[in-house]
């Protein structure tokens, strides 16, 4: 673990520079235990790092040595999190699926494979970013190991579902995008009205289930009727 200054008021406390999900859920126990600390104004946790702002009260030197004194009493037991299962709805059809043809020339693999192989494991959230809600997922199988595309879309449709080398991910609103689409989930992935606008958070666990067209629009108009139970997946 190395700490480093980022400005006047925040440090970088950097791990092993690799996408691992031990050292990650040792980011994610660290950032459990620095909500604690009344002196941390905010917390940003990323694949192998986390960045760590702090007020007046404190200083950088101080600070480091909490952390330290933090850190060495995390356990590799402790590196085991309980993650909450969060599973998706997607319709892997078209017009929802973009790239699913590209997908198929990438991997060799049929769409049914594609599909198959991408539904049945469960996905780390292992930070968010990018755009507010944006859940990078990892890992997935390597046989799924696509490139982002060569020239990104203007504009992706929030909900859309795709891959990046061994990423995986929901557009949570409609934006600029390179990763390549198979899917689409029904399901808002963030809500700014909601008390806990975003669905995922750092440490969760994302299962991916296949749906058909039909199944896709009957949600759909649940959900943009106000029938259907966001709770559900908000709570």
């Amino acid at each position: 673990m190395k700490i480093v200054r980022f400005g006047d008021s925040a440090l970088l406390v950097n791990f092993e520079q690799k996408i691992n999900k031990a050292i990650n859920n040792q980011v994610l126990l660290l950032y459990k235990q620095l909500q604690k600390v009344k002196e941390v104004t905010f917390l940003i946790p990323a694949y192998c790092s986390l960045t760590v702002g702090f007020s007046e009260n404190t200083s950088f030197k101080t600070l480091s040595k909490q952390i330290e004194e933090l850190n060495s009493k995390i356990q590799s037991k402790d590196l085991e999190l309980n993650s909450k299962i969060i599973e998706i709805p997607v319709c892997y059809e078209t017009p929802y699926a973009l790239d699913m043809g590209e997908v198929k020339e990438k991997t060799g693999l049929n769409a049914q494979e594609i599909i198959k192989i991408h539904s049945q494991e469960n996905y780390k959230v292992y930070m968010l970013g990018f755009v507010a809600g944006f859940a990078y997922l990892g890992s997935l199988p390597k046989q799924l190991f696509c490139p982002r595309k060569t020239e990104p879309r203007k504009e992706v449709l929030a909900g859309s579902v795709g891959l990046a080398g061994l990423q995986t991910g929901i557009y949570p609103a409609n934006a600029p995008g390179g990763w390549q689409i198979i899917g689409r989930t029904p399901i808002p992935t963030f809500n700014p009205k909601a008390d806990n606008p975003t669905l995922f958070k750092a440490g969760d666990a994302v299962k991916f289930k296949s749906i058909s067209s039909s199944e896709f629009e009957e949600i759909e108009t649940q959900v943009f009727s106000g029938k259907f139970n966001l709770e559900e997946y908000y709570g």
